[in-house]
């Protein structure tokens, strides 16, 4: 992890937030190559979930939250960490980091009882901050989903199965957040919920987790890294019928990378005012109930139904994390440090490097190329002017940049440049004209 966090900080992956004023525990930034890097994945997601199929649609909806909508889908009594306080030395822990009764700081065993605390954010709303009007940051991306499904069935005629997907920020309030980027306070969420007829849930389970597992072995996490773990029936969140999280073996041990969950009918029907007859009645107790009917009609039957939801949930920080590690190679043999990321994960898709800085000839030639290579649209190509082509080469290495291509004095000659690989460090000479059709293949 240290490695990591070294490398991320000197290539600008990813900083502590508010660094210079001593940092936030729990919030970090990400710079120019980690914001790349998070674009790609998130768009990667997005390519999968919606232009790859035919039944998924995609909502980006508000952070902030009525306290209703959290009320009635049971996070205001139940989104709570057990929070344990040590007499001695002060610190706070969850109850799950207490081993042996003992402080984990400083040993002591002068411990608090372990009591609930609940893990979200309150902020007022409108001029005055009287309490009497308030909302949540959203806790996760899903329930404002579920409150707009009548929307989306409306604006688009879909029937079960059906699925909608959203990426957007989350925010939870950590007794302990810890291990870099991997539980943090405000974090980013790729949601599904796939709507399916009651019945034919368990099969969409499995359907998805499969899906979920393919998925992350085209990011390049390695299918023996991925291990399925059944969520113990005690263990369960109050929504859930099964949760099976896909393990991953960060650098700080085998933890949770994606949990996909049979949430029932329990969100659409507690959103929805008497679910059993689908009445409408009035509003009641200041409007806080919702009377409308979030639910699918059985066209054949004649009937009602509430679907059923399976959700797979991605956060992208430790999808970010686990690709990281994943990629995270040394070459002691030649004295290098890289990341073999998948090409279209790659921050910097192309670095052109005139040999000598600032030679008007080959400067000009270096953005000429740029500008043909980023027109393609295929990701983020930059230029090198420093004229150290083994630095720069040592650079492109560490943050993942899979072509280098070198604007020499030949280039000037004969419309040639060379192309280096980054993981066989092999080099290639091509004509100027072919640059791009080199390029394209590279990254189909």
């Amino acid at each position: 992890m240290e490695d990591l966090v070294s490398l991320c900080k000197r290539r600008g992956v990813i900083f502590p937030s508010n660094d210079i004023y001593g940092g936030m525990k729990g919030l970090y930034d990400f710079g120019p190559i980690g914001t790349e890097l998070k674009i790609n994945l998130k768009n990667s997601w997005w390519k999968s979930m919606i232009y790859e199929r035919d039944d998924v649609e995609g909502l980006d909806s508000t952070i902030l939250t009525s306290p209703f909508v959290l009320r009635h889908s049971g996070h205001e009594d139940t989104f709570t960490d057990p929070l344990v306080d040590c007499k001695k030395c002060k610190s706070r822990w969850r109850d799950d980091q207490i081993e042996n009764g003992e402080c984990p700081s400083c040993k002591s065993k002068d411990l608090t009882d372990p009591r609930p605390f609940n893990l979200m954010f309150k902020t007022a709303i409108g001029p005055i901050d009287d309490g009497s009007s308030f909302a949540y940051l959203r806790p996760e991306t899903a329930q404002q989903i579920f409150v707009n499904f009548k929307n989306i069935v409306d604006s688009t005629s879909r029937t079960p199965p059906f699925g909608i997907a959203q990426i957007g920020k989350a925010f939870r309030n950590e007794i302990t957040p810890r291990n870099f980027i991997f539980r943090v306070r405000e974090f980013e969420q790729m949601e599904l919920e796939f709507f399916v007829k009651p019945g034919t849930d368990e099969k969409w389970h499995q359907y998805w987790l499969d899906q979920r597992l393919k998925w992350w072995s085209k990011q390049g996490i390695a299918s023996d890294k991925l291990k399925l773990l059944e969520v113990e029936k005690e263990e369960l969140s109050h929504y859930s019928k099964a949760t099976f999280d896909i393990m991953y073996q960060f650098p700080h041990g085998l933890e949770e990378l994606e949990g996909v969950a049979n949430r029932t009918d329990f969100d659409l029907g507690s959103h929805t005012k008497n679910q059993n007859d689908f009445s409408i009645q009035a509003y009641v107790q200041e409007n806080k109930n919702s009377t409308t009917k979030l639910a699918i009609q059985d066209l054949e039957k004649k009937e009602w139904f509430i679907p059923f939801v399976i959700e797979p949930s991605a956060g992208v920080e430790r999808g970010v994390l686990a690709i990281l590690n994943e990629a995270y190679t040394e070459e002691p043999e030649n004295n290098r440090t890289l990341l073999k990321l998948r090409s279209h994960l790659s921050p910097i898709k192309a670095a052109i490097i005139p040999l000598k800085r600032n030679n008007a000839d080959l400067v000009n030639l270096a953005h000429k190329v740029k500008s043909n290579l980023q027109a393609l649209g295929l990701g983020r190509v930059m230029v090198e002017n420093s004229g150290n082509i083994g630095k720069n080469y040592r650079r492109h290495d560490e943050i993942g940049t899979p072509m280098c291509i070198t604007i020499d004095f030949e280039s000037l000659e004969n419309q040639s440049v060379t192309i280096r690989d980054r993981d066989t460090m092999k080099q290639e000479r091509v004509n100027l004209s072919e640059v791009e059709n080199f390029y394209m293949n590279y990254f189909k």
